[in-house]
């Protein structure tokens, strides 16, 4: 069963590991759950997040000045995971997890109950000829990026191979963090995204900094992923305040939006 699937839209927050201290990963992952968000994505800090804004870049190189490494993220992860009823998600790079080795970082992941994976520099092809047999041998789901300009046959056969996770849209071609206006022809596209997915749940990220943009993606998309405005909360201390305006009240799918 897919634990993205829901009835209700959904709110998801990526914070990044190590930070702002090394050892802060915990503390949010409650702090989160409590908040009612409905999965958390976990940044595994890297050297050069060539698709993340100044923000996450700046955060990762906190994060990895700190001391937090990939076996260190995994030790936390074990400590609290009992206490962790929403699914987690691990959003990195290839290089780091091919360094701490395929194998191994995909066993951790397996006993940890990762419920996905986000490696922005895994493209679906090279995934399909490379790894896929590997992934599914230890069934940890991948989430693969879109755009809007993503091509329409494409869009299929990555909803396809997320059947288990979720398509993330990209709302426009651009790096974290950017802020951008969901116009009418914006809306329009991710209505046509959402009927390319079909039962594939599809989350809008990438720019989502207010409860008002966080209703716009509502419109077309199951949630949002809100990755930048929070990590800035966090480091101004009202993270709190923020949470609590962003989370909302949930909003039900119309029956249609899964058909």
């Amino acid at each position: 069963m897919n634990p993205f699937y829901k009835t209700l839209k959904q709110v998801s927050i990526f914070t990044q590991a190590g930070f702002p201290k090394l050892e802060s990963l915990s503390d949010q992952l409650i702090n989160l759950q409590e908040s009612g968000v409905d999965f958390i994505e976990i940044g595994i800090p890297f050297s050069d997040p060539m698709a993340d804004g100044p923000v996450i870049q700046h955060t990762s190189s906190i994060a990895l000045e700190n001391g937090m490494t990939l076996d260190l993220l995994f030790r936390q992860l074990t400590k609290v995971r009992d206490q962790i009823t929403v699914p987690l998600v691990l959003m990195g790079y290839l290089n780091p997890v091919l360094q701490f080795g395929l194998g191994n970082f995909l066993g951790k992941c397996q006993e940890l109950n990762i419920a996905s994976l986000i490696l922005p520099d895994l493209s679906y092809e090279l995934y399909s000829a490379r790894y896929a047999k590997v992934f599914q041998a230890y069934d940890v789901p991948l989430t693969f990026l879109i755009t809007p300009a993503t091509d329409d046959e494409r869009v299929k056969k990555i909803a396809t191979a997320c059947r288990e996770s979720f398509v993330y849209l990209v709302g426009q071609t651009s790096i974290t963090g950017n802020g951008y206006l969901i116009d009418e022809a914006k809306q329009a596209r991710y209505r046509e995204l959402k009927a390319l997915c079909g039962k594939t749940p599809l989350f809008l990220g990438f720019g989502i900094d207010s409860p008002q943009k966080r209703d716009q993606g509502f419109q077309e998309c199951d949630g949002v992923i809100i990755g930048t405005a929070y990590l800035k909360s966090l480091a101004e201390g009202t993270s709190e305040t923020f949470l609590e305006n962003t989370i909302g009240l949930p909003t039900l799918i119309p029956p249609q939006k899964h058909r």
